[in-house]
């Protein structure tokens, strides 16, 4: 009994922070007809995201859920690593990548972690040779469980990140599509 109360407040705890610090699931989105970019962006290139927080591999992991998403979501947009000939550029760094454990198991044990990851993402036109979209300061959190039996243990981390990569990304093709004040007009 005690331990089923002290569970529902960690719990109840745990949500309420994430409800603080603004954390939304990757829920459902609506489809547009219009993109938000100025008409004369046929051509997005991505190219490779930088890596501040030196974690293994996860600029790449950045780049291609952006990559993936435009194809996706982007209106007939076409896609590109290298610049040189794209009407806009995706430029991205992944500042820094951090976990904490926010739920204790019966035994004192770290049992779900809470993923933040901090990225600065910046849009220019390259045809206009202006800023589109800049935000220094893109904050993800997610998190992910460790199982109780270590025979069926595997490493959540490398899953949670390609989540966040995802969601990441689905969040700035959605600003983009949706658009975020351009005006197509000179």
């Amino acid at each position: 009994m005690l331990l089923s109360k002290r569970l529902l407040s960690v719990t109840a705890l745990a949500g309420l922070v994430l409800l603080a610090s603004g954390f939304r699931g990757c829920g459902g989105y609506k489809a547009v007809t219009k993109s938000g970019l100025p008409g004369h962006i046929k051509t997005v290139a991505v190219p490779a995201f930088q890596n501040q927080a030196l974690r293994y591999k996860i600029e790449s992991r950045f780049t291609d859920a952006v990559m993936r998403e435009i194809l996706r979501r982007g209106k007939g947009l076409r896609v590109q690593s290298e610049t040189k000939g794209a009407d806009a550029v995706v430029d991205g760094t992944i500042k820094s990548f951090a976990f904490y454990g926010v739920l204790l198991d019966s035994r004192g044990r770290a049992r779900i972690f809470e993923v933040t990851i901090t990225a600065a993402v910046t849009v220019r036109d390259q045809v206009t040779n202006r800023v589109l979209y800049d935000n220094q300061d893109y904050v993800y959190r997610g998190e992910f469980e460790f199982t109780d039996d270590p025979r069926s243990f595997f490493n959540e981390e490398d899953p949670a990140v390609e989540r966040l990569s995802r969601s990441f990304a689905e969040s700035l093709v959605s600003t983009l599509v949706n658009g975020f004040g351009v005006n197509d007009e000179p």
